[in-house]
């Protein structure tokens, strides 16, 4: 006998997922990176921060975390240009591009790290993450999994960064996020919150930007 309360679960997700598929369509930012060749609509996330911030620099070495699909990359490839270096990291395939050089694996691995290490030239001058664990809707199971991999992305540039180095990391508001700001203002010497246009006004998402870290 089938359980009225899963027909039910099974009903509202289908309805939720319909939602999301139709919101994602008509997303203009959805649209104009469809448009523009894009691979996402998150690019309009990190252009919109760096235009604000000025992070990315030609000739500067960057670590993009989380990379696939890799609109993230584009930017930072075009914008940091011959003369500079963006290693792209996912622990999903990502089709090539031009100026980036592509790796798969997950860096809390050794070996992955090692080779995330022998690829870069000199330290790092800014370490990106928009990585975001699965979404199950349980913000008691989402947020310390989003917390989680804040922490790892902080403790990357901690080993990577050279001395004035910036990070860019998507966090979720909520519990552990007062304590993580705490850590990153401990290793940065400027740190702001953005909350790009391109975010849902409905996520609890935000963006820390981290400059000028002391080693």
């Amino acid at each position: 006998m089938t359980c009225l309360c899963a027909l039910w679960f099974d009903m509202a997700r289908s309805k939720s997922s319909k939602k999301w598929l139709n919101e994602h369509f008509e997303d203009e930012f959805v649209k104009r990176s469809q448009a523009e060749g894009f691979r996402s609509r998150a690019v309009y996330k990190l252009t919109e921060i760096d235009e604000k911030d000025r992070l990315l620099r030609p000739g500067i070495t960057v670590i993009d975390l989380g990379a696939a699909p890799g609109g993230w990359s584009q930017v930072a490839a075009d914008r940091v240009g011959a003369g500079g270096m963006v290693v792209a990291l996912d622990v999903l395939p990502m089709d090539p591009l031009p100026g980036v050089k592509v790796l798969l694996g997950d860096f809390r691995e050794q070996e992955v790290l090692d080779h995330l290490l022998s690829v870069l030239d000199r330290p790092a001058d800014l370490v990106l993450s928009d990585m975001s664990p699965n979404i199950s809707g349980m913000r008691t199971v989402d947020q310390p999994k989003a917390m989680y991999l804040a922490e790892l992305t902080l403790e990357l540039a901690r080993q990577t960064l050279s001395a004035g180095g910036g990070m860019v990391v998507k966090v979720f508001q909520g519990e552990g996020f007062d304590a993580f700001l705490k850590e990153v203002r401990d290793s940065f010497q400027s740190v702001a919150i953005r909350k790009p246009k391109a975010s849902r006004p409905r996520s609890r998402e935000v963006y820390i930007v981290a400059r000028n870290y002391h080693v």
